[in-house]
C-alpha cells in the first residue's frame, strides 16, 4: 500500500533528519511510529502527503510514485488528524466534515448523509451536534470531529499527527478506545505518530521505533514487548512495560525437550523404522540440512506404507498443523494438548526445529519451574 524506498532527508543547514527509510506499510494497517523528540517520526509521516519533500528516495502508493502526483490533489485523497484539531471556528459541524467532499464536488444529499453516519459512528448524535460550531464542543469532541472530517471523502489513508497529546488522560483513554473500535470497522490504512508507548501498544497492528533517523525496530506491539531489539528499544520501552509484557510464566523453551528426533527427506523407511525403534519414539521430524522443519511422520504411518520399497520419508511425511515459536507460554501448550490425541508439539525459531515438548516434558518443565522462579513470588 505505501512504501518507502531509501528514504533521505537532509536540510540545508546540514541536519540529517532521516537515513535511507526503507518502510513498507500494508492496505489496512494501523501502524504508529515513536521514538523520541527529533527522531524523524512526525517528517516520515508528513512525507506521505508531501508535506515534506525526501532529498533522495522514492515513496509509492499502490505502485505510483506520489511525486508524480499533484500535491494538491494527493492530500484530498489522504485524511489528516493533527494535534491542533484544526476545525474552522466559523463553520458549523457538518460544514467542518463536508469540506472535503465538497471541494471533491461531492452531490449534496451525498455528503449531508456521509455527515450523519460519521457522526454516529463516533457517538454524536448528528441532530444535536452537526448545526453547532467548534466552540460549542469538548476538547474530546471536537478532536473525534478532526478524526471523522478525515474520513469524509472516504480516503484510503489516514496520517495521525499526535492528534490525542493535548487531550486529558479520560478524553484521550477513550479516543483511543474509538480509534480501536473504529478500524475494526473502517479497515483503513493508518499512520498515526505519538510518544506515547502505552498508546502505540493499545492501537497498532505494528511499532515503527525511531531514533536519529532510522527504524531500530518494526513490529508487532507483542513481538517488541517480548523481544526489545537492543538497550534503546528496551530503555524507550520501559521496565514497568516489560515485566507486564513478559508474565512470570513458563515459556515453550522450559517445557520442551532439547532433543527432537528428526530424520532427512529421503530416509528410507525402514531406516526410519529402526530410528524410532533405537530411540523409542513414535514420531520422526523432517528436516533439511539448515533444520528448517519440513514435516513429521507416524509410526502408523510407516507401518501402513512399509511393503512398499521405494517409498522414502518425503512421501509419506505429514505438515504440522500444530507447532510453536520459541516465546510460546505454557497457555499456548495446554491449548494445543487440551481436547486433541496429538504427542508431541515441535518448537520453532524462523521455522528451524528447536525442541518438542510431549504432554511427560509440560509436566516435567512445571514442576521444576514451580521449584524455582514459579515458587519464588
Amino acid at each position: 500500500m505505501i512504501k518507502f524506498e531509501n528514504i533521505s532527508k537532509k536540510y540545508d543547514d546540514g541536519f540529517v533528519a532521516l537515513k535511507n527509510i526503507n518502510l513498507e506499510i500494508n492496505k489496512g494497517e494501523l501502524v504508529t511510529l515513536i521514538g523520541p523528540s527529533g527522531c524523524g517520526k512526525t517528517t516520515t509521516m508528513r512525507m506521505i502527503n508531501r508535506l515534506t519533500e525526501p532529498t533522495s528516495g522514492k515513496i509509492f502508493i499502490e505502485g505510483e510514485d506520489i511525486s508524480k502526483i499533484n500535491p494538491v490533489q494527493l492530500r484530498r485523497n489522504i485524511g489528516y488528524v493533527i494535534q491542533q484539531i484544526g476545525l474552522f471556528p466559523h463553520m458549523t459541524i457538518e460544514q467542518n466534515i463536508a469540506l472535503v467532499p465538497r471541494l471533491n464536488k461531492w452531490d449534496p444529499t451525498k455528503y449531508s448523509k456521509r455527515v450523519d453516519e460519521l457522526l454516529d459512528l463516533v457517538g454524536l448524535d448528528p441532530s444535536t451536534f452537526k448545526h453547532r460550531f467548534p466552540s460549542e464542543l469538548s476538547g474530546g469532541q471536537q478532536q473525534r470531529v478532526g478524526v471523522i472530517r478525515a474520513l469524509a471523502a472516504e480516503p484510503n489513508i489516514i496520517l495521525m499527527d499526535e492528534p490525542f497529546s493535548a487531550l486529558d488522560p479520560i478524553s484521550r483513554e477513550q479516543l483511543q478506545d474509538d480509534i480501536v473500535s473504529l478500524q475494526e470497522e473502517i479497515q483503513k490504512t493508518i499512520v498515526f505518530v505519538t510518544h506515547d508507548m502505552d498508546e502505540a501498544i493499545k492501537i497498532a497492528n505494528r511499532i515503527a521505533i525511531m531514533k536519529d533517523g532510522e527504524i531500530i525496530q518494526l513490529d508487532t506491539p507483542d513481538k517488541i514487548l517480548r523481544r526489545p531489539a537492543n538497550d534503546f528499544v528496551k530503555g524507550f520501552i520501559g521496565e514497568e512495560r516489560l515485566s507486564q509484557g513478559n508474565p512470570s510464566m513458563p515459556a515453550a523453551t522450559d517445557l520442551m525437550q532439547q532433543k527432537a528426533v528428526t530424520t532427512t527427506p529421503k530416509r528410507g523407511l525402514a531406516e526410519a523404522f529402526r530410528l524410532m525403534k533405537d530411540n523409542r519414539v513414535d514420531s520422526l521430524f523432517i528436516t533439511d540440512k539448515t533444520k528448517e522443519l519440513l514435516g513429521y511422520v507416524t509410526l502408523k504411518k510407516l507401518n501402513e506404507n512399509y511393503k512398499n520399497e521405494d517409498m522414502v520419508v518425503s512421501d509419506i511425511m505429514e505438515t504440522p498443523t500444530k507447532l510453536l515459536e520459541v516465546d510460546a507460554v505454557v497457555a499456548d501448550v495446554a491449548e494445543i494438548f487440551h481436547g486433541s490425541d496429538i504427542g508431541a508439539i515441535p518448537v520453532v525459531e524462523k521455522n528451524k526445529l528447536v525442541g518438542i515438548i510431549t504432554r511427560s516434558s509440560m509436566m516435567r518443565g512445571l514442576a521444576e519451574w514451580n521449584q524455582t522462579d514459579g515458587g519464588n513470588e
